[in-house]
């Protein structure tokens, strides 16, 4: 059976050894900008849950998703370096603290947190899809391919965990009318 992803992988790697290198079009870098920028400061959001949370579990995901994160910024962050893009500013990264030493009023519940990180991981997926759509560069498409798979795969693995916690917010059920409610 074909493997989806090794097929993605080779198209795109046959496409980057054979396409010149032309500038970045202004999007693209905006969307380089955008992810990074995304990247950094969901960093920033799971080093507070980290520093927050007494569940393990919990703690466990978060640091999942914080390496996850740092390891897409760091490539995001070169590739821009590499083209001669100017980095964007964002937030400085937060010291280690106790959790039993903040205030209950002043943090999140971890269900709070998960939802948070929930919300984080459906922006990347979006940006990624975003970003893929509308690159020229088959090496900006591939950059953003990989991310976009990490997330996904990561944001599954989120959905079973938010599952078994009962942490998923659902809409409210749509029943067409005429159809029976069971």
């Amino acid at each position: 059976m074909t493997n989806i992803i090794e097929v993605i992988k080779e198209y795109f790697q046959t496409k980057l050894d054979d396409e010149p290198k032309s500038p970045l079009h202004v999007g693209e870098v905006m969307n380089c900008w955008m992810y990074l920028t995304i990247m950094d400061e969901s960093s920033v959001y799971l080093e507070i849950g980290i520093n927050t949370t007494t569940d393990d579990e919990v703690k466990h995901i978060l640091m999942e998703s914080l390496e996850q994160c740092q390891t897409q910024a760091n490539r995001v962050r070169d590739f821009l370096i590499n083209e001669g893009i100017p980095l964007p500013p964002t937030s400085e990264q937060r010291p280690k603290s106790n959790p039993n030493e903040i205030p209950l009023g002043a943090k999140l519940t971890d269900e709070e947190i998960i939802n948070g990180l929930s919300i984080k991981t459906v922006t990347a997926i979006m940006q990624c899809a975003t970003t893929i759509s509308q690159a020229v560069r088959n090496d900006v498409a591939g950059l953003f391919t990989h991310a976009l798979l990490e997330k996904m795969k990561f944001g599954m693995n989120l959905k079973e965990a938010m599952k078994k916690r009962g942490w998923i917010k659902v809409p409210p059920y749509y029943y067409p009318p005429g159809k029976t409610n069971n």
